[in-house]
């Protein structure tokens, strides 16, 4: 039964046909066992296929998402608009006002203050802010003409993360866990790589809401013990004594409880994380990586914000090496700020130092997949939620960009996308979208076609009615691939 057919009130079944429910009811085995065993024979107890089958063939197996929280601002970096330059200081007029757009009509115009530059075989347009990604743009799929619905960082970013700017659904990547699995039943499907710090919208994110808890983002830290309590410090009887506690606790539950599906959640994530304890440990160090690939990602930076951002993407690579579906990674915050790239006032500054953070590393995990031969099969997404006005209240040395949503710039690479591309277009000045308008939507459903996954079929039964990543929108932009 695939995905797109499974109903919640059906569960899981294991190797003899029973419900994980009746087994937890009738098994004297307990399940500290069952983990144990399951383990040493390699196969999951997870109530689902570990990897059930795509709706047709894929082109690509992976997704990392490099999520730029707080809004890299389009007009300096992969929109070049000249006629802000041209423009600078004049007000912006009544026709430029938008509800998508912290604006007014007596806002004035602002020009970037990088040059931009064509780069590479393709011609792709990258400022100078940039320069390591203007070393790969022969790479990337740039989409000029996303647009989102409210200029608000935490609803645009649960916009981007779960389609919905209300939340309370589950996320890209627990969507993807859910309807492909992982390809490492040592390691969880959904990976977040954190960077100490809660986004705007929460952890909300990152869940899995009303999808089983098992596709839920497991976290890595940047620094530290990567995931609390992974080790395994406890001898292996003792271990299998607490999960046959465990498993008495939950039998008695699951007898009481008209629909197990939350304690089935609860009770995968016990094994999986049982199964993490070697696996984890060992992806997530990188000390054995060859030297001059940790300084390609900039491991080797004297910025504590640059090392652990590369160590962390770096991760990254391994974790899809390892056959974690999707893994996400969150860019760090200065000096408390919640949205690094987030820049109201000091433009130039900020906007440097994101770049000076985070570019070298996402370019050198391009060239990374690339080289490894993993680029084809594995889609890089670079987004964040939203663009930034190409006005400003008042030009000035460290005048600043607002928030805008009524066109922005993202890019993709590998995967199938078309690499030296670009798709859509703003108006003269980048502030809205006038040719071929994408959604986030859109993007959902597209990223799912290139994993196999038809995003109007990978349906959960909820609240009375199929739900879907896409809700009832989405459309697949055929013009972006191969």
């Amino acid at each position: 039964m695939t995905r797109a057919n499974r109903h919640p009130s059906c569960p899981g079944r294991v190797a003899d046909g029973q419900s994980r429910r009746s087994f937890l009811q009738n098994s004297s085995a307990g399940f500290g066992w069952l983990a144990l065993s399951g383990l040493l024979a390699d196969r999951a107890f997870a109530g689902e296929s570990a990897t059930p089958a795509p709706h047709f063939p894929a082109q690509a197996k992976n997704v990392v998402l490099c999520f730029m929280d707080g809004g890299p601002s389009h007009v300096d970096t992969l929109d070049p608009k000249p006629e802000l330059t041209k423009q600078q200081g004049k007000a912006i007029g009544d026709g430029a006002v938008s509800k998508r757009s912290q604006s007014s009509a007596g806002r004035v115009w602002l020009g970037s203050p990088w040059q931009f530059h064509q780069r590479g075989e393709s011609g792709l347009w990258v400022s100078d802010l940039f320069p390591r990604i203007a070393g790969i743009a022969d790479d990337i799929c740039v989409v000029k003409s996303m647009r989102g619905e409210l200029p608000l960082h935490g609803q645009q970013a649960l916009l981007m993360h779960t389609g919905r700017i209300i939340g309370q659904a589950p996320s890209f990547g627990a969507w993807v866990s859910y309807g492909l699995g992982s390809e490492n039943q040592n390691l969880p499907g959904y990976v977040l790589l954190n960077n100490d710090w809660v986004p705007n919208g929460g952890y909300e994110n990152f869940g899995s809401s009303f999808l089983p808890a098992s596709h839920q983002a497991t976290t890595l830290r940047p620094s530290g013990v990567p995931v609390d309590n992974i080790a395994p410090s406890d001898p292996l009887a003792l271990q299998k004594k607490k999960l046959e506690l465990l498993a008495s606790q939950d039998r008695e539950f699951a007898a009481q409880a008209a629909n197990a599906v939350t304690i089935e959640g609860a009770i995968a994530n016990y094994e999986t994380a049982f199964r993490m304890q070697r696996a984890i440990p060992e992806v997530a160090d990188i000390s054995g990586e060859p030297e001059h690939i940790q300084k390609m990602y900039g491991v080797d930076s004297k910025d504590e914000h640059q090392k652990l951002y590369a160590m962390q993407t770096l991760r990254a690579r391994r974790l899809i090496e390892a056959g974690v579906r999707f893994v996400e990674i969150t860019c760090p915050s200065f000096d408390g700020n919640n949205s690094p790239w987030d820049q109201h006032s000091q433009l130039k500054t900020n906007h440097e130092k994101n770049a000076r953070v985070t570019e070298q590393s996402v370019a050198a995990l391009i060239t990374d997949l690339k080289q490894r031969g993993l680029l084809d099969e594995t889609i890089v997404v670079w987004a964040g939620e939203m663009g930034r006005t190409p006005h400003t209240p008042k030009v000035s040395e460290g005048c600043g960009r607002d928030h805008h949503v009524n066109g922005y710039s993202i890019f993709l690479a590998g995967g199938g996308f078309k690499s030296g591309f670009s798709f859509g277009e703003t108006d003269e000045f980048g502030n809205g979208v006038v040719e071929n308008l994408v959604d986030i939507h859109d993007i959902h459903a597209t990223i799912l076609h290139q994993l196999g996954v038809n995003h109007e079929q990978l349906t959960y039964r909820h609240g009375g009615r199929d739900q879907r990543l896409t809700d009832v929108h989405g459309r697949v932009i055929q013009e972006t691939l191969l």
